[in-house]
């Protein structure tokens, strides 16, 4: 067994981050260090030296779609007209908790919710952090709804511990192979590390 290939990311924060690093290790690669983490705009700016420094090692940069574009193709485009061979830049349609959301049984399981409440193409919606926050205030779990649903009046888009619990989801239960099912960003995100890593 030879050393497993290591791949550097940027991301727009910590739950990307997570996402990112169980995708690689189950791609059969090694995480290396993450970057940005501090939203899609220092993403924008810094994509030029993510992009430089693939020519000389792999890399994986994700950002969410949001409303920017109405499918992946011209925000990769407009972001990076040319792509280095070993790059993989995957663009989440229209957020990362789409993927999230692909994992129907195993999220519906964590949030104390009916699976069927759970769409079966969440990369359809509108806004999939949205949907998630609204799924957790049906939760039967009060733990659940105190975390992740933002306080009446509190002006905020999700709970105060939403973040935490997401991570705790990512890493115990969510099952990228099956999220891919219903997922074809992620599908796409998926084998672009599978080529990265055994090419």
């Amino acid at each position: 067994m030879g050393t497993k290939v290591l791949i550097s990311a940027a991301v727009e924060g910590i739950v990307d981050e997570a996402v990112v690093e169980k995708l690689i290790r189950r791609a059969g690669g090694e995480p290396g260090s993450v970057y940005g983490k501090a939203g899609k705009a220092l993403l924008r700016k810094r994509i030029e030296g993510y992009n430089k420094a693939a020519y000389l090692s792999p890399w994986i940069v994700l950002v969410d779609l949001d409303q920017e574009e109405e499918c992946p193709p011209p925000l990769l485009k407009e972001w990076l007209p040319t792509v280095a061979p070993r790059l993989c830049f995957r663009v989440a349609v229209r957020a990362v908790e789409a993927w999230l959301l692909a994992d129907a049984g195993n999220l519906a399981g964590f949030l104390g919710i009916p699976k069927k409440r759970i769409p079966e193409d969440p990369e359809s919606l509108e806004s999939p952090k949205q949907f998630l926050v609204d799924l957790a205030r049906r939760s039967k779990r009060r733990v659940i709804r105190e975390d992740m649903v933002p306080r009446e009046g509190s002006g905020r888009s999700a709970g105060p511990a939403y973040t935490s619990r997401m991570l705790q989801f990512v890493m115990d239960s969510w099952n990228p192979a099956r999220a891919a099912l219903h997922a074809p960003s992620l599908r796409r995100a998926v084998a672009c590390l599978e080529r990265l890593i055994r090419p």
